[in-house]
Parts: C-alpha cells; structure tokens; sequence
C-alpha cells in the first residue's frame, strides 16, 4: 500500500526535527553560559586588572553589543549564502573567542572578545531560529520556539555552578570560568557539522531539485515541500525595515526588545557584583536563590 503524501508544514516529527532543535537550543543554552559566567568572573578580575566602572560596563554589556551587531549581519548574509554555513560559522567564532580568552592581559582585549563572542551569538539567534522555524511542523512550531528562554536559563545557571565551583582556584581563576564556554560550544560546533540546508532557503534560491531530496532524506520519502515557487516577495534590503509599510513594525519590536533585554541582562550580568558589595556574598546558594525569582 502506498504511503499517504504528507506536506512538509504538517509532517509528524522525528529524529532529524529533535536533533534539529537540541542544535538551536544549543545557541541559547551557550548564551546563558556565556553571560552568566561572566558576572562571577567580574569579581575577580575587577581588581586584577584594576578595572573603572566604565570598563566594568563595558566588558558586562560587550556580549549584547555583540549579539546585536551579529544578528543585523549574520543574519542577512544567511539569506544570501545560507542558512546552514552561518549555522556552523557562529560557533567557530564562538569557540575560537572564548578560548582566546583565556590569554587576555587587559579590558581592551577582553573588551573585543566578548564583543566577537556575542557577534556569533547573535548570528545564531537569527539564523536557528529560523532555519528551524522553516523545518518544524506548523502543530509543533510555537510551542518549540516559545521554549528557548528555558534553555538560556539552564545554562545560566549552569554558568553559576562551574564557576563558583571555580573560585577555589585563587585569582587566576577567572581565565578558567571564561574559557570553559570552549567546551559546550566545541560539541555543539561538531554536532552542528554535516546538518543539512533549509529547504525553504534553497526553494528561494530556485534550487527545487535539492530541496525536494532533502526533504525526503531527512524528513520522509512521503513527504513533499509545501511549495516549490520563491516565497520571498522583496529582496529585504535594510532600507525596508524603516519604510513607510514597515517603520511601525520595526520601530515596536525594537522598543519592546530594548525595554525586555537591557534590564534582563543587567540584571544577571551584575548580579554577582551586586551581592558583594551588598555583603551578601554567601555563594551559590544566595545567587540561585535570587535568581530564581526574576
């Protein structure tokens, strides 16, 4: 008998959609790791590289100078070279960073890793997200990628374990919480490799005849694409987010993502630094408890 044919959008998920989706939640979970890492590292090396306030700053919010600059241009060369190069490309940078890290000798230098570290993050955020949302099933698509912040808070607290369980080490011992995001982002990196194109992003390219084979290895052999004709109506030129049809679109969500984030990651950054000038370093226990409840 045969097998009844079943459209991209409404395939049941398997394998290849889970595998999918623990390499995007990889990303987020990094994120978390990264960033809360190092609000517990800027306790040490506050006074050992005799940081001012404004370096403190600088190096708590290089990772969110970072992702924004690498989700505006990551994110636009994946719609011209694909998805999947800049899917593996952001964890190159990510790792190579983060083990450079680990040789920083003063603010400027940490300044401009964390910088390229959040570049790659946030190549990451743009890019999985939507080469996920492009293979997910319709059914299933909100609920997976409402579940991210989730992932991004495990690793956070991840972040805090590792590295309290660090500070035993003595001063130094902010080199080995920095460059301990190399390991998590190295599995995911090589997980990531051999993962195959979008096939929305190759039916856009007019490259059909690969996407229909991709689709049927990975997906299902009854399984057949949506619709084989160009989605995109535009070029989607930066021009277009501030034009007279999108400005208002544009101007709302970067408001919203302004107001929800700067705080958000304020909060977590500095947490650590917080608690020690308060008097409330007792360790892992405080910070967890605390962090629970934001």
């Amino acid at each position: 008998m045969k097998e009844q044919v079943v459209k991209l959008d409404d395939a049941p998920l398997n394998k290849f959609h889970f595998k999918m989706t623990a390499l995007t939640f990889g990303g987020h979970f990094t994120d978390g790791y990264v960033l809360g890492m190092i609000g517990i590292a800027l306790t040490l090396l506050t006074p050992q590289l005799d940081l001012t306030p404004l370096w403190i700053g600088l190096i708590g919010s290089s990772a969110l100078i970072g992702l924004f600059l690498g989700s505006l241009i990551l994110g636009r060369v994946a719609d011209i070279v694909g998805r999947q190069k800049i899917f593996a490309l952001n964890f190159i940078i990510i790792v190579l960073a983060s083990f450079f890290q680990f040789f920083a000798d003063s603010a400027v230098e940490l300044f401009i890793l964390r910088i390229i570290i959040g570049f790659g993050l946030g190549g990451d955020y743009s890019v999985g997200h939507t080469m996920l949302a492009e293979i997910l099933p319709r059914k299933n698509r909100g609920a997976i990628l409402g579940s991210f912040s989730a992932i991004w808070t495990v690793g956070f607290v991840l972040a805090n374990v590792v590295g309290f369980s660090l500070l035993s080490i003595g001063p130094d011992a902010w080199r080995w919480m920095l460059v301990s995001s190399v390991l998590p982002a190295t599995l995911i990196l090589i997980m990531r490799i051999g993962t195959p194109e979008s096939p929305r992003w190759l039916i856009n390219q007019g490259r059909a005849e690969e996407a229909r084979e991709i689709v049927k290895k990975y997906v299902g052999q009854n399984v057949v694409l949506d619709d084989e004709k160009p989605i995109l109506e535009t070029k989607g030129t930066y021009a277009e987010l501030f034009s007279k049809k999108m400005r208002k679109r544009t101007a709302f969500n970067c408001i919203f993502y302004v107001c929800l984030v700067l705080p958000y990651f304020a909060i977590y950054t500095f947490l650590p630094s917080i608690l020690e000038t308060m008097g409330l370093n007792a360790g892992f226990g405080t910070d967890l408890l605390l962090n629970s409840m934001l």
